[in-house]
């Protein structure tokens, strides 16, 4: 398919797996070794779990704005925290693991690429251009800065054979991909552009196929781009501020959707639930935070 050529748009599908009443619900993420999502309420400070199969939920309280949490590879979490990332032991331990505060910024979404490293975003509270960025930290602790100066770092992921990398800097509307040179992003260019009527590229995902499934804030819909950056799939959505996408489920074929009630006078009833698109396509397996 190329650009101009027809787009699906199927009617909202879209069923509450999660009621929830999250100021910022982000960040969903499936633990295949726990058999439960992942997701955060980053402005209440809540890490939340949820297992489809038994309808089981847990909530941690974080001491800080909590941006994102992603599962560790011996248990427990990686959590992309307002003064940096730290670590929840499967004992619920918590200690540092890279503590860099900075006034006025907090950490944002994140991810875990195939090596294991996590890829942690930040960004300013008034989302100030610059003031935020993307960078990878290696389970050490030690760093290597991605993308410096962004405003809202937000979407990352990788295609199925790793040679890509997909990123939003939310306030730009562009989804931007990369071509992957060993562990860092190289040649960084535009992917898709979001017009300004349909919100702003907010998380993201990359399916089985290579295509990239990204939420848009205000724009109340989930979209589909295939690998040329063409537009053949739209989920409209019964809420404005979806935040992000991810599979889930055992087979990794139901997509979760986070979404926010943050700065709405009216809300709808399902904005800050976690909603479930059952059957909606082909996930890839996520890696744990090595660390």
């Amino acid at each position: 398919m190329t650009k101009g050529e027809s787009v699906t748009k199927r009617k909202p599908v879209a069923e509450v797996a999660v009621h929830e009443w999250a100021e910022l619900g982000e960040g969903p993420t499936w633990d295949a070794e726990a058999g439960h999502l992942i997701w955060v309420d980053i402005l209440n400070s809540r890490v939340h779990t949820y297992d489809p199969s038994s309808g089981r939920r847990t909530v941690l309280a974080t001491e800080q704005h909590v941006g994102a949490a992603k599962p560790r590879a011996g248990g427990g979490l990686v959590v992309n925290l307002r003064d940096g990332v730290g670590l929840y032991g499967p004992d619920g331990a918590f200690s540092w693991l890279l503590r860099e505060p900075v006034a006025g910024r907090r950490g944002n979404d994140a991810a875990v690429a195939a090596d294991g490293a996590l890829w942690a975003g930040t960004m300013r509270y008034d989302e100030a251009p610059g003031g935020g960025s993307l960078t990878r930290v290696a389970p050490d602790g030690t760093t290597t800065p991605v993308f410096p100066e962004v405003a809202v770092s937000n979407g990352i992921g990788w295609s199925p054979d790793g040679t890509l990398m997909y990123y939003a800097d939310s306030p730009t509307r562009r989804i931007d991909v990369c071509r992957m040179d060993g562990q860092l992003p190289v040649d960084r260019r535009e992917f898709t552009v979001i017009a300004e009527p349909d919100g702003f590229p907010d998380g993201l995902t990359v399916d089985a196929d290579g295509c990239v499934w990204v939420a848009l804030w205000d724009g109340g819909q989930v979209r589909r781009y295939t690998p040329d950056g063409a537009l053949d799939r739209v989920l409209p959505l019964p809420v404005a501020r979806p935040t992000a996408c991810a599979f889930g489920g055992p087979d990794l074929r139901d997509l979760y959707v986070t979404t926010a009630r943050a700065g709405l006078d009216r809300p709808h009833p399902m904005a800050g639930s976690v909603l479930v698109v059952q059957d909606a396509g082909q996930g890839i397996p996520g890696t744990a935070f090595a660390g």
